[in-house]
């Protein structure tokens, strides 16, 4: 006999299918990001080992630099104190592995936006720093460009992009090489201050980190060449819309600041700027910040907490510290740069 479905088991089914989707939406709510960093009251954040500018410590033995700043702009964001934040040093390996584990709920980490890492379970939620590969020699060495490495033994971190950066370059441009890897990319560096290689490639800001811990520093130079664009910013695991929204609309809010002109000093009688645009940031007017999950005013308080995207550039890279780093594609476009604020709007 054949099966007739009547109306009331199409009902019968609709209600079951309502049910498990309901019970899906749950657990999918019991494994919130966000709600877990509300209800921990501490945002952990994992950042690299040691590179002075991002995240190294200090003469006191606390970490400073801009991925530090980061974490502790998203924890004002979310948490409304910039003080509650786990700080956990990781290297590529143990990153990419402690994110969608939860050991970390974001790599304010200097890691590169590919293709690759986006469609593989990481998701990067705004660039905040635009980048480029470099090769740093001693200055005894006869290289001054890169052509001149040519049957050069190079120095990098293992299953980083640096390997493919390398192979494609040196290959396109009929260019010999013998590449060493290391676990780490401290590892990488120390050989190649050891003499093990003829040169160590490396985001050029990340080979002025290292440069800038040298007390010799001034026996070596950057290549002028870049060979890659490296858009870098905060990762989020997969699968946490609302956490990876927060953690944009926070790395932006410091950005639109510095296009409004707002900053730490002033942040406080900008509230009662009547520029909406500014009111809009600030939490003055509108729903934005209730609309993510967080405090109407979570902009102000990331604001207040580490400045504006040129006030954390200029504390921790900028000309006046040991990196002495233009801000070069990373200015404003305003000023002839890359970085742009997503309208706050």
């Amino acid at each position: 006999m054949p099966f007739q479905c009547t109306l009331s088991d199409a009902r019968k089914v609709l209600l079951s299918l309502t049910a498990i989707v309901a019970l899906a939406g749950i657990d999918t709510a019991q494994a919130d990001v966000l709600d877990d960093v509300k209800a921990n009251g501490v945002v952990k954040c994992g950042v690299t080992l040691s590179a002075p500018g991002f995240s190294a410590e200090n003469n006191e033995g606390k970490r400073e630099g801009f991925d530090i700043d980061l974490c502790k702009a998203i924890a004002a964001a979310t948490l409304g104190d910039e003080t509650k934040i786990q700080l956990t040093p990781m290297d590529l390996k143990t990153a990419f592995a402690g994110l969608p584990t939860g050991v970390v709920d974001v790599l304010t980490h200097r890691f590169t936006w590919t293709q690759s890492r986006d469609v593989g379970g990481l998701k990067f939620p705004k660039v905040m720093f635009f980048d480029g590969q470099g090769f740093v020699v001693d200055k005894k060495s006869k290289a001054n460009k890169i052509a001149d490495l040519n049957n050069a033994t190079i120095c990098t971190l293992q299953g980083s992009t640096s390997e493919l950066i390398v192979a494609s370059y040196f290959g396109a441009h009929k260019l010999k090489y013998k590449i060493v890897t290391f676990a780490s990319a401290e590892q990488a560096w120390d050989a190649f201050v050891g003499k093990r290689c003829d040169t160590v490639i490396n985001d050029r800001s990340g080979l002025a980190a290292r440069l800038a811990k040298l007390t010799n520093k001034d026996d070596y130079r950057v290549l002028a060449e870049t060979v890659s664009n490296e858009p870098i910013g905060p990762i989020v695991a997969q699968g946490q819309p609302r956490w990876e929204a927060v953690v944009r609309f926070t790395l932006n809010a410091l950005v639109a600041a510095e296009e409004l002109g707002v900053t730490q000093a002033n942040v406080d009688t900008e509230k009662s700027s009547p520029n909406p645009d500014v009111q809009r940031l600030l939490g003055a007017t509108g729903d934005l910040g209730t609309k993510l999950g967080v405090a109407n005013d979570y902009a102000y308080r990331a604001i207040k907490a580490v400045g504006n995207y040129g006030e954390v550039w200029d504390r921790n890279v900028g000309p006046k510290t040991a990196l002495r780093l233009e801000r070069g594609r990373n200015a404003l476009v305003a000023n002839g740069g890359l970085m742009m604020s997503i309208p706050i709007r």
